[in-house]
């Protein structure tokens, strides 16, 4: 995903001129070293000054350029909280906070460099949005949405290298605020978002086994929820599976459980995310998953 974002920036930056790169303490490699050497005045890297690194963009939004502020996600976001709360959401600039590498992804190095709770804390500030693309195609559609929106601050969450990709020919097209389809199923429906998407698919397999027909869906957009079509999900699906790289706190569960209340939804919801715990594991990444219980097995049992 690292890649993909700096192949589409740099596309981007050559039909835009008001984009701009603010990094903290990231050496550009690829298409963003190519960025930097072309529009040397559009990149700057702040090295280990995260509260610059906001402050800088904002200055940069109030001028009427189009910043894109780019880090491993701690430190796009937690470091620089309370600049991206007052500089950023406050002012209700078009900011894109990058974080990249989110969730379990920097399982090696432990809880300082995990993001399990990122979601829930961005989604409590007032005018931030949330876009957390599940493959480096869905992540080119979002990047192209945030090079050219001008409505407020955007975090954008993304992983890392290597990430397969799960949108096909059959999936509906990508809109921001709005859930998409990736695979249709009629029994059983799975909300989902991010790279953790490889799992969903796992589980679909599985089930597909005993007969059931299972369903897939992107919610790529966290803030602004799409409530309209969860609502649709809820009068059609007896059984709804959630899967995230999140905490079970404030992520997609937290916000699939509450919209059920408020529907009466009358089925069952499963939901599968971290938990609430500083677990120490520094295996990769599917061995701390697994310390979560964030496993396919586990779903599979749990679901029949």
């Amino acid at each position: 995903m690292r890649n993909k974002f700096a192949e589409v920036i740099y596309r981007e930056s050559t039909k835009n001129s008001k984009i701009c790169v603010v990094v903290a303490d990231i050496s550009p490699a690829g298409s963003m070293n190519l960025f930097r050497s072309k529009y040397p005045k559009r990149f700057i890297n702040t090295g280990v000054a995260e509260q610059s690194m906001i402050g800088i963009a904002a200055g940069m939004a109030l001028r009427g350029l189009k910043p894109f502020c780019y880090t491993i996600a701690t430190f796009s976001l937690y470091r620089p909280f309370e600049m991206i709360r007052v500089d950023l959401c406050y002012q209700n600039l078009p900011v894109t906070v990058v974080g990249m590498g989110t969730g379990t992804v920097y399982s090696t190095l432990g809880g300082t460099h995990l993001t399990q709770e990122d979601i829930s804390i961005a989604r409590s500030v007032p005018n931030m949005n949330i876009i957390a693309p599940c493959d480096p195609v869905e992540l080119e559609d979002a990047l192209k949405y945030c090079c050219r929106q001008s409505k407020g601050p955007i975090y954008l969450r993304i992983g890392k290298a290597g990430e397969p990709t799960f949108v096909n020919k059959r999936s509906e097209k990508w809109k921001f605020g709005k859930i998409r389809k990736i695979v249709s199923g009629k029994d059983i429906c799975i909300l989902t978002f991010g790279p953790i998407m490889e799992k969903a698919f796992k589980l679909r397999e599985k089930l597909k086994k005993d007969g059931n027909s299972v369903e897939i869906n992107s919610c790529h957009t966290l803030k602004p929820f799409d409530y309209v079509t969860l609502k649709k999900k809820f009068n059609k699906y007896k059984k709804i599976i959630t899967i995230e790289d999140h905490s079970e706190i404030g992520g997609l569960a937290s916000i699939v459980k509450e919209a059920a209340y408020n529907n009466t939804y009358k089925g069952k919801i499963f939901s599968f995310s971290l938990k609430d715990k500083f677990i120490h594991c520094y295996g990769d990444q599917n061995d701390l998953l697994n310390k979560h219980g964030v496993n396919v097995n586990k779903f599979y049992r749990k679901v029949l």
